[in-house]
């Protein structure tokens, strides 16, 4: 079977469906590849490079269409092309099919498959298909460039011989694959960084990209993104009034918001207001992402930017990817071919579509003449993160009585094993015939082990510190003793007490070389 990839005729569309890297893959699975003279041009990739991977360049969209078995496009198709499939194509290609039911039906008429790549779901073995991921991180990182490129100031602080600069201040609202993508480039280019997201079980990975969440106080109880697919789910109004409140209360301090929230098959959730936009100081700048289905801001004007009356530059683009082009075809063309991997299970060219496989299925929107959209839920559900069990605050008394207790029975264990010591220790010496050097010996050895019990098992766990908490205490004693026994009068006493004070010695400096490394891991220097 051939595999061809046609021009985007959306304007101002620059991504190609196939690039010549993933043409050398397909043809690895068996297939032929085809692609339409000059469709990789505005992504960086001539047409003499894709013929040097082995592509057949076609010269116009109606013979490649005609030619080819599976067409593999970025946008949504429109009428025309649509037109001309048939029973024996497959399509993929993003296809909105909560928002083209007719292009459903007319895909139904033809007879036609189509894979929309938005439908993939979002399970662990489907990762590497997962176009909107690959599109959203592209999209995350260039809306901080945007907002760079139409902010007056450093994004980092400086301290000059002219005057200090105060780093800027960023807002990223919806910590999903964009707003994580966001949320690393702004702190990696110095801004103070705050994130907020409905779902609280992205505290932890927004906080250890280095930015601060930003929490509402407010109880309710949100569900986990990942029992919703990876998604938001739609807030209570109550939930809703507190987040806005919030932000009202952020809108004078921040100097560039980047709003991503988005739901599924939804208009875009509105939450920077026109009052928000007002108390923004005048040079601020938003970044919507959620243009292209209304606007997270209320004055958001689809792949427009404007400036407000009090100084706002808000930017409504809807083709971040595609500014970045060359990066966006190269991941989304990756994505198609990890799709076909999955379609050609025998790597002979031929097209399996398995309507069992929840990859597949979730992501065909039209089979054999029927619509199949929209999917069941994937057999394999995503795991939800397990709630942590509630830990009950205990009160000043609580506290002084668990603190009492645990003092008795630490007591009482330290009392045990010195009945216990010094039961055997009387029981050694009333051992007939029993040398009194012997004796002597013997308690100052039991001795020097307690002794050295309590001063090692008591160091706090802050102090330890990778061969160093214990060994090198045992070390130690080791030494002291083999100092003492290298004055007797015996040789091989004196040589295997020198060996020991050698061997230990190598395991206390070689303790501290191999920390001095570990520290020097989390030095800058």
């Amino acid at each position: 079977m051939k595999i061809g990839t046609p021009k985007e005729i959306f304007e101002g569309e620059a991504r190609v469906a196939m690039t010549p890297a993933s043409a050398l893959q397909l043809q690895k699975l068996g297939y032929d590849c085809a692609i339409e003279s000059g469709a990789g041009v505005a992504a960086g990739f001539s047409d003499a490079t894709y013929e040097e991977a082995g592509v057949e360049v076609i010269k116009t969209a109606a013979a490649l269409w005609k030619e080819v078995d599976i067409i593999a496009k970025v946008r949504q198709p429109n009428e025309t092309e649509l037109k001309r499939l048939n029973g024996d194509k497959t399509l993929i290609s993003f296809f909105n099919p909560a928002g083209n039911e007719e292009g459903m039906e007319l895909a139904k008429s033809k007879g036609a498959n189509v894979i929309a790549m938005e439908m993939v779901p979002r399970i662990s073995r489907a990762q590497k298909m997962d176009a909107l991921s690959s599109m959203a991180n592209i999209a995350g990182y260039r809306a901080v460039i945007e907002a760079g490129n139409n902010f007056g100031r450093f994004f980092t602080g400086q301290i000059t011989a002219a005057g200090k600069v105060p780093p800027a201040k960023v807002l990223v609202v919806g910590a999903g694959v964009a707003g994580l993508a966001a949320i690393g480039t702004s702190t990696s280019l110095g801004a103070i960084t705050l994130a907020f997201d409905v779902r609280p079980e992205v505290a932890e990975q927004v906080e250890s990209m280095g930015a601060e969440f930003v929490y509402l106080d407010f109880e309710e109880e949100q569900q986990d993104g990942a029992a919703t697919g990876g998604y938001a789910s739609v807030s209570s109004p109550e939930f809703r009034e507190a987040q806005l409140a919030k932000f009202r209360e952020l809108a004078p301090e921040v100097d560039i918001v980047i709003t991503t929230a988005l739901i599924p098959n939804r208009e875009a959730p509105e939450l920077w207001t026109e009052d928000m936009v007002a108390a923004m100081k005048p040079g601020s700048v938003i970044v919507d992402l959620a243009a292209e289905k209304g606007g997270n801001c209320k004055l958001t004007i689809a792949d427009e930017k404007i400036v407000t009356e009090n100084g706002v530059t808000i930017i409504g683009y809807t083709d971040f990817p595609s500014r970045m082009a060359a990066q966006s075809s190269t991941l989304y063309a990756t994505n198609i071919r990890h799709m076909m991997a999955d379609l050609t299970p025998e790597k002979d060219g031929q097209i399996v579509h398995n309507m069992e496989d929840d990859v597949i299925r979730g992501a065909t929107v039209t089979h054999q003449g029927e619509i199949t959209f929209p999917p069941p839920p994937p057999k394999v559900a995503a795991i939800a993160a397990q709630k942590k069990p509630e830990v009950k605050e205990l009160t000043p008394e609580e506290k002084r009585e668990q603190e009492i207790a645990e003092f008795k029975a630490q007591t009482k264990n330290q009392v045990t094993l010195l009945a216990i010591g010094g039961a055997l220790v009387l029981g050694v010496g009333l051992i007939p015939d029993m040398p009194a050097s012997f004796m002597q010996h013997f308690i100052v050895f039991v001795l020097s082990v307690f002794i050295g019990f309590q001063v090692i098992w008591n160091v706090a766990h802050s102090l330890h510190t990778p061969l160093m908490a214990v060994t090198n205490a045992i070390s130690s004693i080791i030494i002291l003793g083999a100092l003492i026994q290298i004055g007797s009068g015996g040789f091989l006493v004196t040589v295997l007490a020198a060996l020991s004070v050698f061997m230990a010695g190598i395991n206390i400096f070689g303790g501290f070389m191999v920390t001095r490394r570990m520290l020097a891991m989390f030095q800058k220097s």
